[in-house]
């Protein structure tokens, strides 16, 4: 569950990285959209992490809001993508 969710946030900001370097607003908003799918992939996890009890709610709630803040930071950059020109 650790490794999954230490993946799914690094692949959060590979994605941003990646996608800035395309060159193309298109192409950045796709790697955005997959950044923005790894958020909520984290934030699903850390449902799960707290169903089972790995994680303390004092913990979920410190991350979730983080993650929640990530999710939509991204996703007002991908809106603002799409209706910037």
């Amino acid at each position: 569950m650790r490794d999954q969710i230490q993946r799914a946030a690094v692949s959060i900001m590979a994605n941003i990285a990646e996608g800035f370097d395309s060159r193309s607003d298109k192409a950045f908003i796709n790697f955005l959209n997959y950044a923005y799918r790894s958020a909520t992939e984290v934030q699903s996890l850390l449902y799960v992490a707290s169903d089972q009890k790995y994680i303390s709610d004092a913990e979920f709630d410190n991350i979730y809001s983080e993650i929640k803040k990530i999710h939509g930071l991204i996703g007002g950059l991908i809106k603002y993508l799409k209706t910037s020109k």
